[in-house]
């Protein structure tokens, strides 16, 4: 008892000389226990933890961390000094779990499990649990630095709340548990598994397993990792795997795997990276790469935790780091507490033994690095521990040096390094104690420092071999010289191409591994290189090209063997494909047969020799009034399939019914929503009479038999039938039946198709019809799930087109068509189109007699396509009298091409432009002559597309538009200069004076306006006046002699216009003045004036003189108007009344007939009495219309009002031209035309017929 204050006090003394060498992770004394326990019953999880600093205790059930508050009472968590312990109460079925408890500190974290059981008396015995997996994951391709999930549904029958599966998950055969990289998710019905921040660790096999009381459920499915963009382009891949081995309490050696992705040229190395726990900071462990994938750590801190990580590098440059290793603390493996060293130490001092020599000491581990030694306790060590030295010494001498020479290690195992590379040396080790240190053992053998392992060698023969439709099985030799191999790696590349990619980025095992992901109908060629510690070997040779597509087995068994028809000798059976034809076609069929006698079944007879393509056959030569059963085998390219289970009992006697047997081969195709199309083939056997229809019967297919009901009302008589129920519950499944019916009645129904679930699949399509541009109408159907066995078959009227002559069929890659050659109405009905080796994919599309004739139209449209215009041919003059001859297409390419043509001559010369963006055409000349009468035409073509359009100008259109143009010339030129804008004429003014007037425009100031009269320049002393614009020359007291031709003159450096009034007797004007000024002159008593549209005439204070005859005269430059009235005497007061009365209704009557005289409607020219036109060409017309106001404008043809549309275009622009367009004339347009103008002072009509006559007729001749 004496020695306890010595071992306190020399506790807390090593407690203040080195308190961190004391820290150390928490450990498991005494770890909690798993139980079992009936339900209502309590349970307590109990454990002992050490470890300094004091850890922190959490307790989890599935991963999931227990709150005592959040269910009270329920949970009860204690912890006193290092004893710890969880407590349930009253249990019931949740209870069962997998429970968990985590100690953790600054040093570190470890946790340990225990599960509780939690069983139910009355539900022990006698409940058997059935378990499916569906909706199962499949393989998965991920990248580093991803998530990626995936599960699988779970089905559990009888469903029972209070017992659930246990869920586990593995990878590679190997339990996962809950991590930060690793989360697992049970709902109750599905099971999830999520990889955050995927690595290449995370590749592998991935296996969920459920577990009952009455077994387990598994499915497995393949993950691929690939590597993330390399930072710098041709990086290496990330190194995987790291780990720590060997840690000491001053070195840690670090393991890792090769990338299978070397960025293109060799990895020089590697660089190992070291982080304290707890810590952000990286300190690079090595100054130069390491090649070899082993590295051991030195200089870290004894007591505290480390991970690790790995970066790859070659000539591009540095890789990504790998993923961390796991924390692990720097100390010795025998390392225990202070307590039991000084008690051990303190017992030594008592007991004092010497131990003896270490034995069995080997070298287990050599490199130019390290060299690791282990070797087993002395067997005479007494009863204290031991510790050792280590010595070494070069070969050939006996000179041995202490390694360790400071502090022995505890540990039998011991890692060297500082030793020179390429020297041999000796080891031994010696072992020590309170008492002294004892003998040393045996030395080694010599070692020669350096790398013993080398790289493997390549691996032998590399076979591919089909497997799927994107997968193929790889196997191979293994390398010969392999030591510590860790495993192989894989690499496909498309077979010539030489680019190869990496199958796998984790090393398998095995010799043998699918290698998915691959694109199907390719070849593929593969090869393989082995890996170890020292490095990767080359590459084995390259496998033979191998095309990827799915492997072919044997077909499963036919079933539903049924009679068709039965004679005295023979039976004519049918039979439903396998549901699993192996890959391949099948390529026939094999009957067998044998005699059941007293119900026992004989010996099998084969009924073919040669197989049969059909599924129905007459096996022949039997017995009448025998019993048969009978079996089917199937047959494709990989052999012959095992044979269904026998058939029934058949009686072989001849049939005698009247109504016909049963339909058979009953085919579904075209599933949709709410329709499918039913085919199947007419009996074998006819009863007496031929048959004449069928009828078709649905139920659903869980429903009784019962329920059977029909689908047509009125039988068909095809062999198909496009079923459209509209009361279809969309996702029910249905099954169907034929009943086919002669003159006697209905037959037997056929066997009943399997189940079809109205539902319309994703990726669906259709057959749709198109029409090229060269017009060839073709129908076309896609199929995006295509097999690599797949094969389109098109029908008509659900009867397979071999080699129809009709149509050709093309098919690339997924897609297929049947192109019409002389589409007619031969070629009407109902076209298929049916994928095989596919989950039905199929459709079908009705040609009808109008369908034929609308597809028929367009591709006449393709072949001769037209380029549609927004406008004809039109012609306008401008200014300078320039003739403008113009279209607008309404859609025309850059490409397009224009030739413009006169009189059948392409026109060559002159301004012709193209707008492409408008679609604008034109041409333009500057003057018309002679030789420029006759028939314009712009032909237009846009690759195939053509069209075009003429303008006939000839006869009076053309001598008009000539004369327009000239006139419009030379009124340019005329306003080049000085030039009248209004030409000479006269007003009287209220002083009854007569003033010549003009205006002018574009005058200078050297400019000079003369007046003439008679050709005699007017003196100075008539009274001359010129001001804004207007020339004016007044005639004050007008008389006879003042009658004459007067003339201005205007004229500059620029040019000279003139302007001519005639006052003469000829002259219009002259009389009315010479009357206005005779009678205001002579008489003045009588006074005139105006009130709107009246003229008024007043004499004051009438005597007998002013009686006689008043007349009243007006000229408009083509003819006069004259009105006259006699006054004579009635009364003063009457007479005065009734003559101002007279005179007024004289003049106001004359001025309105001269109103309408000068403003009624009228066509002032421009058509021509007759039109002769070729069929085909465009006609356009164009006249001038005048009246005030503007009258409204109506066409005829043969009395009958026309209306505007595409063939007739009629215009009235601006109040003055109207013009006439027939596009593309034909006979039918041949007619008398007429224009009729109306404005409210009189209408007016111009007439013109058209004739129109054949391109091979000469026009006023008759075709003989």
């Amino acid at each position: 008892m004496a020695a306890c204050p010595q071992i306190h006090e020399n506790e807390e003394y090593h407690k203040r000389l080195n308190e961190d060498s004391l820290m150390h992770t928490p450990e498991f004394v005494i770890k909690p226990r798993s139980h079992t326990v009936w339900e209502k019953q309590c349970v307590r999880l109990h454990c002992t933890i050490s470890g300094w600093p004091e850890p922190r205790v959490v307790w989890y059930k599935n991963n999931v961390s227990i709150d005592p508050m959040a269910k009270p009472g329920k949970y009860k968590v204690e912890s006193s000094y290092s004893v710890h312990s969880l407590e349930i109460n009253k249990c019931d079925f949740d209870d069962t779990a997998q429970y968990r408890v985590s100690a953790m500190n600054s040093k570190g974290e470890t946790s340990a499990f225990a599960s509780v059981v939690v069983k139910t008396p009355c539900l022990e015995y006698g409940v058997k649990f059935e378990t499916h997996i569906v909706e199962k994951f499949g393989v998965s391709f991920g990248r580093e630095g991803e998530t990626l999930s995936f599960g699988c549904s779970v089905i559990i029958y009888p469903s029972l709340q209070r017992f659930q599966p246990e869920i586990e998950w593995y990878r590679d055969d190997k339990l996962l548990v809950q991590s930060k990289w690793v989360q697992m998710h049970w709902s109750g019905d599905r099971a999830t598994l999520t990889l955050s921040h995927l690595n290449k660790e995370d590749e592998g096999l991935y296996t969920l397993r459920v577990i009952t009381k009455s077994g387990f459920e598994t499915h497995s499915a393949y993950v691929f990792v690939r590597d993330a963009d390399a930072e710098v382009a041709g990086a290496p891949g990330a190194p995987l795997d790291v780990q720590s081995l060997d840690a000491n309490k001053d070195y840690v050696i670090v393991t890792w795997k090769q990338p299978a992705v070397d960025g293109g040229s060799p990895i020089l190395g590697y660089f190992v990276d070291r982080c304290e726990v707890g810590m952000t900071h990286w300190f690079q462990c090595n100054d130069t790469p390491v090649k070899f994938a082993r590295f051991p750590v030195t200089g870290l801190v004894e007591g505290r935790s480390y991970v690790f990580r790995v970066r790859a590098v070659n000539k591009a440059g540095m890789s990504h780091p790998s993923r961390v290793s796991e924390p692990v603390a720097a100390m010795d493996p025998a390392d225990r507490t202070r307590k039991e060293i000084t008690i051990v130490q303190l017992n030594m001092i008592l007991k004092g033994v010497v131990p003896g020599r270490p034995r069995d000491l080997s070298v287990i581990e050599a490199t130019k690095n390290y060299v690791v030694l282990s070797w087993k306790p002395p067997g005479d060590k007494g009863h204290e521990g031991v510790m050792y030295y280590v010595e070494k010494c070069v070969s050939g001498t006996d000179s041995w040096q202490r390694v360790n020479t400071e502090i022995p290690v505890k540990s039998p195992r011991f890692a060297l390094f500082d030793l020179a590379e390429g020297k041999s040396y000796r080891f031994r080790v010696r072992c020590c104690n309170s008492a002294g240190v004892g003998e040393p053992s045996e030395p080694t053998e010599a070692t020669t420092v350096g790398d013993k392992l080398d790289i493997p060698s390549a691996p032998g023969r590399v076979v591919p071999t089909r497997n799927t439709d994107t997968s193929v099985v790889v196997s191979w030799e293994a390398s010969r010289a392999a030591k510590e191999l860790v495993g192989y790696y894989i690499e496909s590349s498309i077979a010539g191409r030489n680019t190869w990619e990496p199958c796998n980025n984790k090393p398998v095992k095995g010799t043998r591994f699918i290698c998915h992901g691959l694109t199907t109908e390719e070849s593929y060629v593969f090869r393989v290189r082995a890996v170890n510690a020292a490095g990767i070997s080359d590459f084995s040779q390259e496998s033979e090209a191998i095309k990827v597509k799915a492997a072919i087995a044997s077909p499963t068994p036919p079933y539903g063997i049924t009679v068709l028809e039965c004679v005295r000798d023979s039976m004519v059976l049918a039979w439903k494909q396998p549901t699993f034809i192996g890959g391949a076609d099948i390529t026939g069929y094999f009957i067998d047969y044998r005699e059941v006698i007293g119900g026992v079944p004989g010996k099998w007879h084969e009924a073919n020799i040669k197989s049969v393509s059909e599924r129905a056959y007459r096996v022949s030569e039997l017995k009448e009034n025998m019993l048969y059963q009978f079996q089917v085998r199937a047959a494709n390219m990989a052999g012959v399939g095992i044979p269904s289970l026998p058939s029934e009992t058949f009686k072989c006697e001849e049939w005698t019914i009247a109504v016909p047997g049963p339909p058979h081969d009953l085919q579904v195709q075209e599933v949709r929503k709410d329709s499918l199309v039913l085919l199947w083939k007419a009996p074998v056997y006819q009863g007496r009479d031929p048959v004449n229809g069928y009828y078709i019967d649905i139920k659903e297919a869980e429903a009784d038999f019962e329920m059977w009901r029909g689908v047509n009302e009125k039988a068909t008589n095809k062999t198909f039938m496009k079923v459209c129920i509209h009361d279809l519950k969309e996702g029910e499944s249905y099954v169907f039946r034929v009943r086919a019916q002669n003159k006697a009645g209905v037959g037997k129904a056929s066997d009943p198709t399997e189940p079809v679930e109205a539902v319309t699949k994703p990726g669906t399509a259709e057959i749709v019809v198109n029409v090229d541009d060269d017009g060839v109408i073709s129908l076309n159907f896609e199929c995006s799930n295509l097999t690599a066995d797949s094969k389109f078959v098109w029908s008509k009227n659900y009867k397979e087109m071999t080699e129809p002559e009709r149509m050709t069929l093309e098919t690339k890659g997924s897609k297929s068509k049947a192109i019409f050659k002389t589409p007619s109405e031969e070629d009407l009905g109902i076209y298929s189109c049916f994928v095989t080796h596919t989950d039905g994919a199929s459709a079908s599309y009705t040609l009808s007699e109008e369908t034929l004739k609308e597809l028929l139209k367009i591709s006449h449209d393709h072949k001769f396509p037209i380029i549609p215009l927004k406008t004809e041919l039109a012609v306008e003059l401008l200014e300078k009298g320039r003739v403008r001859f113009w279209l607008q297409a309404e859609k025309i390419s850059a490409n397009g091409k224009i030739e413009y043509v006169f009189n059948d001559n392409v026109i060559h010369q002159g301004e012709m432009n193209f707008d492409k963006n408008t679609g604008v055409i034109e041409m333009f000349m500057e003057s018309l002559g002679k030789e420029d009468e006759g028939t314009f035409t712009f032909q237009l073509q846009d690759g195939k597309a053509t069209n075009q359009s003429s303008l006939v100008l000839i006869g009076d259109v053309f001598k008009q538009l000539q004369k327009e143009s000239e006139f419009q010339k030379k009124e340019w030129i005329r306003k080049q200069g000085p030039h009248f804008v209004e030409y000479l004429g006269y007003e009287v003014t209220p002083e009854c004076c007569v003033r010549l007037k003009c205006k002018v425009a574009n005058m200078k100031k050297d400019s000079v306006a003369l007046w003439y009269k008679d050709g005699r320049e007017i003196k100075v002393n008539e009274k001359l006046d010129f001001s804004e614009g207007v020339l004016t020359l007044e005639i004050t007291q007008i008389s006879k002699k003042d009658a004459g031709i007067y003339e201005v003159v205007l004229k500059d450096d620029r040019g000279k216009d003139t302007s001519t009034l005639n006052l003469t007797d000829q002259g219009n004007s002259r009389k009315v003045i010479q009357k206005y000024y005779y009678y205001y002159k002579t008489h003045s008593r009588i006074k005139s004036g105006v009130v709107g549209e009246q003229l008024w005439l007043q004499i004051s204070e009438p005597t007998e003189k002013d009686k006689g005859k008043y007349a009243i005269e007006f000229f408009d430059g083509k003819g006069g108007l004259r009105r006259t009235v006699e006054l004579a005497g009635q009364g003063e007061e009457t007479h005065d009344h009734i003559q101002y009365n007279m005179l007024q209704t004289l003049l106001s009557a004359a001025f309105i007939i001269l109103r309408l005289r000068l403003n009624r409607a009228r066509v002032a020219g421009g058509l021509p009495d007759v039109v002769t036109i070729q069929e085909g060409k465009s006609l356009n017309l164009t006249c001038n219309i005048w009246g005030d106001p503007v009258p409204e404008v109506t066409w005829l043809k043969n009395e009958r009002e026309m209306v505007s549309n595409d063939h007739y275009i009629l215009k009235f622009e601006s109040g003055k031209f109207a013009s006439f367009t027939i596009t593309c004339v034909n006979t039918s347009d041949s007619g008398k035309y007429s224009i009729l103008v109306k404005n409210k002072y009189g209408t007016e009509s111009g007439d013109f017929t058209v004739s129109v006559f054949l391109p091979d007729e000469e026009p006023g001749k008759k075709k003989k």
